[in-house]
């Protein structure tokens, strides 16, 4: 296999992935200037939104498990802009249910957290992620030492799980998308225990 394919990624790659995960936003406002996001376009922008978060969350996790598999190397150093890039979507999603949906009415979103149970594992998806987006610098590597921070970020597997249910609940009827997640992120986390059985 050629080395490069391995171990360095040609240079265009990081570029090349930062416009394309933009792209998935660009889609969304347009569809919203032309309309075509249907009959009710804030639920549908907030569905594909919080569908996309879920995809570069996943994303980001594969980095580790193709490494392990495969001895590919150079997606190590595409996980973090992935990782932020379903911060930042998680972001937008929220934001949009907070500002667009709810026009700010706290109280009515309160209420919707405390009744509505897959709005309430959204936002724990959610208050996750924070910490992991804040500390995704080199700098919080050092401050907080590499076990710890390694430690840290072992919680971005507990938000996709999170993530996953959060899928599940919100589509009630059709499971058909979110089971694919599911067993994604099933394999995910099996290659990774795996690897940590084999490792102590």
């Amino acid at each position: 296999m050629d080395g490069r394919v391995r171990s360095g990624p040609y240079p265009w790659l990081k570029p090349a992935i930062f416009v394309g995960s933009l792209a998935p936003l660009a889609a969304i406002l347009l569809g919203a200037w032309w309309g075509t996001l249907g009959a009710n376009p804030i639920a549908q922008a907030l569905n594909e939104l919080g569908l996309v978060a879920l995809v570069f969350l996943l994303a980001s996790l594969t980095c580790t498990p193709l490494k392990i598999l495969l001895g590919w190397t150079w997606p190590i150093r595409l996980r973090r802009m992935l990782g932020l890039f379903a911060f930042f979507y998680a972001a937008l999603h929220v934001t949009t249910y907070v500002v667009l949906d709810q026009v700010l009415d706290f109280a009515a979103i309160m209420a919707d957290v405390v009744k509505r149970r897959f709005i309430f594992v959204g936002f724990a998806t959610f208050l996750l992620l924070i910490p992991l987006a804040a500390t995704s610098t080199s700098d919080a590597v050092r401050q907080m030492g590499f076990a710890s921070w390694k430690m840290l970020h072992r919680l971005a597997y507990a938000a996709a799980i999170l993530a996953v249910i959060h899928f599940f609940w919100r589509v009630k009827k059709d499971l058909s998308e979110p089971i694919k997640y599911a067993l994604v992120l099933g394999i995910l986390l099996s290659t990774r225990l795996a690897e940590l059985r084999r490792t102590r």
